[in-house]
């Protein structure tokens, strides 16, 4: 288990390596910083005089090798419109898409999870038909136009919801404020949840209903039927049970990518997260900004996909007898 723990640290390295060297080198075709930093009244002299103080002009290997040892120690660069750390302005913001990302996980854990498991033990009933039919509908349907409707049907026409922010929100610690610990704040966080779990929940409803169904065909479940074990210890302790193998794996990837999805979410709720920050960086051309939501977008990917692999090791002992034959 140390050994394949030291391959998946080693393997998190070079990816969030070339991470950083995709978003740093992409910062040069965003646009010129200076021209949102000093405006249009500044001569062409002292911009020059200033891409040189900024070391805009060095070499990209110059540049990269700078940022490179500042990234080690923590600093991904300053701001030029919060004239802050960058890292500082996104870890503000992390919070907000964290809660977000938590709440649509949820949605998609208590929904997909019953959803399911029941459209596998009963594939032909027409309950199972419908939901096949709506899992089909929302895998089609963009997240924005989720939200869109979203808002139009229980902010606008019923008026039952709020539409924009976090609502009242409690401070935790650090730059943590959370909206969970308050029912304003609970009632603001439903409706861009819902909005942000529609683009997994109908993948994650299809993959548990395909995976159960084929472990259910398997000859150790066929065997458990002849032994005449209960049908609930079968559905729940033999079949679901290897069913979330691949379910684990998954759905690791697909929080992380959640993370990402929220920009959409963000903006149409105006939640005032990472996505929604990300968007205004770069129409304000903040490229420090850009490059440290990015690498910091890249580190939640890998952090999450290092711990499903060692969570998914735990869980399959086949992995470990894998690592050692291989080792």
């Amino acid at each position: 288990m140390l050994a394949f723990l030291i391959r998946r640290l080693v393997q998190a390295f070079v990816v969030m390596f070339v991470i950083s060297v995709i978003s740093f080198s992409i910062q040069d075709n965003l646009g010129d910083p200076l021209r949102e930093l000093v405006g249009q009244s500044v001569s062409e002299e002292e911009r020059q005089a200033l891409r040189e103080q900024m070391g805009l002009n060095d070499p990209f290997l110059t540049q990269y090798w700078r940022f490179a040892k500042n990234a080690v120690q923590g600093d991904l660069g300053t701001s030029y419109f919060f004239k802050e750390p960058a890292l500082q302005v996104i870890l503000k913001k992390l919070p907000a898409t964290l809660e977000l990302v938590f709440g649509a996980t949820l949605i998609i854990i208590f929904l997909s999870v019953p959803l399911g498991i029941y459209s596998a033990i009963n594939p032909q009933s027409v309950l199972t038909k419908i939901i096949m039919g709506f899992s089909i509908v929302g895998i089609s349907i963009p997240v924005f136009l989720t939200a869109i409707m979203l808002v139009y049907v229980f902010s606008v026409l019923l008026g039952v919801m709020p539409s924009f922010g976090r609502g009242e929100l409690v401070h935790v610690f650090g730059y943590w404020e959370t909206g969970f610990l308050t029912a304003d704040g609970l009632l603001h966080l439903v409706l861009p949840s819902i909005a942000l779990s529609s683009i997994m929940l109908p993948l994650f409803i299809r993959l548990i209903r395909s995976e159960m169904m084929e472990v259910l065909e398997s000859e150790y479940v066929k065997f458990a039927w002849a032994k005449g074990i209960s049908r609930y210890r079968i559905y729940f302790l033999h079949a679901f049970k290897n069913t979330m193998l691949p379910v684990i794996t998954v759905g690791g990837v697909q929080i992380g990518t959640m993370v990402a999805y929220t920009i959409l979410t963000e903006t149409v709720f105006q939640w005032p997260g990472m996505g929604f920050l990300f968007l205004e960086a770069v129409n304000r051309v903040d490229t420090p900004l850009i490059v440290a939501y990015l690498i910091v977008v890249g580190a939640i990917f890998v952090v999450t996909n290092t711990v499903v692999d060692l969570i998914y090791g735990l869980v399959n002992p086949t992995v470990k007898l894998a690592a050692k034959h291989t080792g």
